[in-house]
């Protein structure tokens, strides 16, 4: 990896942000219209308008993997966060997932290098370190995955995708910075992401078990701000943990049934039990078209607990993020006004 230069720039500049229709992306066109940056964003022509609410940002059509889209949308800019991802744990052809987030990223990394972009954040995600092998001391940035021990193709995707990015900032002096968001929870999950359909799902009272697994939560808007502090005050070449809290599934269950005045579920079941519901869920997606509720490799990950510690990003970034139970809050209430409980 090239050695790390000095932060970035503190003032505003034209930004392109990918993504923006989705999940995390929309809260990061938000935060970077509040800091004064002029905001560009790239989407493509089938993704949901939902979340594109502002009449202050421009909108460029194309897809991550379009150089000529690409390109047009990288000109002009100072700045680019790269937050576009294939987001799904299954698809009919699994390595479409991988060649969508490896090709993509690789993609968006030279047009910006053309482009004489300043800066870069690259959206990565802890998918990419290794969970704790105790399974109760958390992870950290120097705990890398390699493609080989990635369980599942979303996973192995964003290994090699972040691979990219490194050998390009060591090999082409990308000036990029990575970040590593946990999960992200809170409003304007569209989709929803995998872990917004569980809060709905346990929300709707269609989760009467769980298996013994845990996750590190942390609140979309502390996930979105922690990439304009990346931007600031990040080193290239570097990558930070945007975390939260690390959660129990059976305590996160617990929560939302007492935010919507439901029992919470009891039942631990065995792994094994849980398999071949995932096997059918995956057969069924094929007929219908849908993503399945469980899948395989979701079963297969929920041996580790996802703990992961976020201390680099609090000290070199001043990252902060609040107690989770409030995107855990501002998730329902959004889901409930959006139509999603119902």
């Amino acid at each position: 990896m090239a050695e790390a230069i000095l932060p970035g720039p503190s003032e505003a500049g034209p930004v392109l942000i990918t993504g923006a229709s989705g999940f995390l992306g929309s809260a990061l066109v938000d935060v970077f219209r509040r800091a004064g940056f002029p905001v560009r964003i790239l989407v493509r022509a089938s993704s949901p308008r939902r979340n594109l609410t502002w009449t202050d940002v421009e909108i460029a059509e194309g897809d991550m993997r379009d150089p000529a889209a690409v390109a047009a949308a990288m000109r002009g800019r100072r700045y680019l966060i790269h937050a576009a991802a294939d987001y799904r744990l299954w698809a009919p052809d699994r390595e479409e997932i991988v060649r969508t987030n490896r090709d993509g990223t690789r993609l968006m990394m030279r047009a910006a290098l053309d482009a004489g972009v300043e800066r870069v954040v690259y959206t990565s995600s802890v998918a990419t370190i290794r969970p704790p092998a105790d399974g109760v001391t958390p992870s950290d940035e120097t705990m890398p995955l390699t493609p080989e021990t990635a369980i599942g193709a979303y996973k192995r995707s964003k290994v090699v995708a972040e691979r990219v990015v490194e050998e390009m900032v060591a090999r082409d002096g990308l000036p990029a910075v990575i970040v590593n968001p946990s999960t992200p929870i809170g409003p304007r999950d569209v989709k929803p992401t995998p872990t917004g359909r569980i809060i709905q799902e346990a929300a709707l009272g269609k989760m009467p078990a769980f298996v013994d697994t845990g996750l590190n939560l942390a609140h979309v808007d502390d996930v979105a701000a922690g990439h304009l502090l990346a931007l600031r005050k990040g080193r290239v070449g570097e990558r930070y943990i945007l975390g939260g809290e690390d959660v129990f599934l059976s305590q996160m269950l617990a929560d939302i049934a007492g935010m919507v005045g439901r029992k919470p579920p009891t039942v631990r079941l065995p792994r094994a039990a849980v398999y071949p519901v995932a096997v059918f869920a995956q057969l069924a997606a094929r007929v219908t078209g849908r993503q399945p509720f469980a899948t395989v490799d979701g079963i297969r990950m929920s041996r580790y607990r996802m703990f992961f510690s976020d201390r680099k990003a609090r000290a070199e970034l001043g990252y902060t993020a609040r107690p989770y139970r409030e995107g855990l809050s501002d998730a329902i209430a959004w889901f409930r006004g959006a139509g999603y409980l119902t």
